[in-house]
C-alpha cells in the first residue's frame, strides 16, 4: 500500500509533462504525432510514473473471459477505473471475485494504445475486511449449500459395532498417534487399515483425494476417518478443496470429518456423515469401549430375562382362560345335530309355504284370463264399427270439398276473359301475348282479335 502514495503523488507531474509534449507538438509546425504516437507516448508517460499502485474499491461488470482472463472495474462514490486481471495471476487466487466485492488490487496503471483508455493490469486481489482464504471458505460453502450437500437426509449413518476402520492422514502426526491409543484402549478387535498421505500444503487435497480413494477400495471397512491436527486455516486449507468435498459427499461409505479442534470448521466437516470436534473423538466414536459392551450386554440379558417371564406368564393365563372356556366336543356335536334339525324343518316349511303362495297367485291370473276366441270376436266387432265411421267420415269429407270446388269454379269463370267477350268485347292478342295499350304496337303488327265466336286476323293502319 505505501509504494502507492509517492506513485499518485507523480500523477500530477505526469500530466504536466504530457501537456509540455502536447504544446511543443503543437508549436513546432514540422511534429506532428498520429494517434498512435500519442497513445505510446502517453503511455511511456504513465508506465514511467506508475509503477506498482495499490487502489481500493468495489467490483463492478466483472466478466471471467473464456480465455481465463478476468476484466472489470473498481469504483468508488465518484470514479471507477478499468481493470483486467490475466489468466497467470488470477490462477493464484483463493476466492472468485463478484460484483459488488470491495477489494484491494495491486497492479502496474497501463494504456491499452489501440482504444487510448487506460486500465490498472493487477497482481493480486484481497477483499476487505476478510482474508482471501476466508472468503473462499464462504463463497465454496454456499455454492455446496445450494446443491444440497449439506442436507441431513443425504448423511450415512454410522454403523453400531464397526470392525474395520480406515484412517486417511498423516502417518507422523500427532493425530494418528492419538487415534490409535483411543482405539487400542476402548476396543483391541477392531481392525485399523492406516492409508498415509499429506495434510498440508498446495499438494495435499490431491493426495488426500487419492488416499480416500484407496480407503473406498479396501475390502469390508465400515467406516473411513479422515482429518488431521489443529492449525492456522492456512494449515487446515487442504480440506477446503471442491473436489475433495465431493468426494466425501459421494462417498460409498459413511465418512467421519476429524480436522483440527473444536473451534475449526472446514468443508470436509459439513459434507462429511459425521463430524468429531477432534481426531481422538472420532476415534471414541468409532470404538465402542469393550467393558462399557459387556455391561451393557449383561444389563440387556436381564431385561431379556424379565420380559421372558411377563410373556411366559401371560401366556400361561391365557392359556388357562381358554381351557376354562373349552367344552366337550361330544356336547357341541349334539348341538350341531340339534341345530341342523331345527334349520332343516324351518326350510321344509319355507318352501312349501312358497308353492302355496305361487298357486293361489296362478289360480287368481286364471280367473281374470280372458277366451282368445271372444277377444277376436270383440276386435272383429271393433274393426267394422271403425270402417264404417271411417266411410261416413270419407262421404263427408267428398262431399265438402265438392262443393268447394264448385264454387271456386264458379268464381273463376266468372273471371274469365271469355265472359267478358261474350258481353260483346273482344280480346286483342300479337303473339299470344295481351295488348292492354297501343304502345305494345307499331304500324303493319299482326294482331289476333278474338271475339264470342270465332277470332280475326288484322293489320294495324294506324294507332292514335
Amino acid at each position: 500500500m505505501p509504494d502507492s502514495l509517492p506513485a499518485m503523488n507523480n500523477v500530477s507531474s505526469t500530466i504536466a509533462n504530457l501537456a509540455k509534449s502536447t504544446e511543443l507538438a503543437v508549436s513546432n509546425e514540422t511534429t506532428v504525432l498520429s494517434v498512435d504516437q500519442l497513445n505510446h507516448q502517453i503511455r511511456q508517460l504513465i508506465e514511467g510514473e506508475l509503477s506498482l499502485v495499490w487502489v481500493q474499491g468495489e467490483i463492478s461488470n466483472f466478466k471471467a473471459h473464456t480465455s481465463g482472463h478476468f476484466y472489470f472495474s473498481l469504483k468508488d462514490s465518484k470514479s471507477q477505473i478499468s481493470a483486467v486481471m490475466f489468466r497467470g495471476f488470477n490462477s493464484r487466487l483463493k476466492f472468485k471475485p463478484v460484483d459488488g466485492l470491495e477489494v484491494i488490487v495491486r497492479g502496474k496503471v497501463t494504456v491499452y494504445e489501440p482504444r487510448g483508455n487506460y486500465q490498472i493490469v493487477c497482481e493480486t486481489i484481497e477483499p476487505v475486511g476478510a482474508g482471501a482464504l476466508q472468503k473462499a471458505f464462504e463463497q465454496l460453502k454456499e455454492k455446496l449449500k445450494g446443491e444440497g450437500l449439506f442436507e441431513a437426509s443425504k448423511k450415512r449413518p454410522m454403523p453400531a459395532l464397526p470392525r474395520h476402520v480406515a484412517i486417511v492422514t498423516s502417518p507422523t502426526g500427532a493425530a494418528i498417534r492419538d487415534m490409535l491409543n483411543v482405539l487400542s484402549r476402548r476396543n483391541k478387535s477392531v481392525q485399523i487399515t492406516v492409508v498415509p498421505t499429506i495434510v498440508q500444503g498446495e499438494a495435499a487435497a490431491p493426495l488426500i483425494c487419492e488416499a480416500l480413494n484407496k480407503a473406498f477400495r479396501l475390502p469390508n471397512v465400515d467406516v473411513v476417518i479422515v482429518g488431521r491436527g489443529g492449525g492456522s486455516i492456512e494449515d487446515l486449507w487442504a480440506f477446503n478443496d471442491e473436489k475433495l468435498a465431493r468426494l466425501i459427499a459421494g462417498s460409498p461409505i459413511p465418512v467421519i470429518s476429524a480436522v483440527g479442534h473444536e473451534i475449526d470448521f472446514t468443508i470436509a466437516d459439513f459434507v462429511a456423515d459425521l463430524r468429531a470436534p477432534t481426531p481422538s473423538a472420532a476415534a471414541e466414536l468409532v470404538a465402542k469401549n469393550a467393558a462399557d459392551l459387556g455391561n451393557r450386554l449383561l444389563s440387556m440379558e436381564r431385561l431379556l430375562k424379565i420380559s421372558m417371564s411377563k410373556v411366559l406368564r401371560g401366556l400361561e393365563q391365557q392359556l388357562k382362560g381358554w381351557s376354562a372356556r373349552l367344552t366337550d366336543p361330544k356336547r357341541k356335536l349334539q348341538d350341531l345335530i340339534l341345530r341342523n334339525d331345527e334349520l332343516f324343518s324351518r326350510l321344509s316349511q319355507a318352501v312349501f309355504s312358497y308353492f302355496e303362495h305361487r298357486r293361489m297367485a296362478l289360480q287368481i291370473l286364471q280367473g281374470r284370463l280372458v277366451s282368445p276366441q271372444q277377444v277376436v270376436l270383440r276386435k272383429q266387432q271393433q274393426l267394422k264399427l271403425a270402417e264404417t265411421r271411417l266411410g261416413a267420415f270419407l262421404q263427408r269429407s267428398m262431399e265438402k270439398k265438392k262443393s268447394q270446388l264448385e264454387k271456386w269454379m264458379s268464381v273463376l269463370q266468372s273471371l274469365s276473359p271469355l265472359k267478358v267477350v261474350e258481353r260483346g268485347y273482344s280480346v286483342t292478342t300479337k303473339d299470344s301475348l295481351l295488348i292492354k295499350t297501343t304502345k305494345q304496337l307499331k304500324i303493319g303488327d299482326l294482331v289476333e282479335v278474338k271475339l264470342m265466336q270465332g277470332s280475326i286476323q288484322a293489320e294495324v293502319k294506324k294507332l292514335s
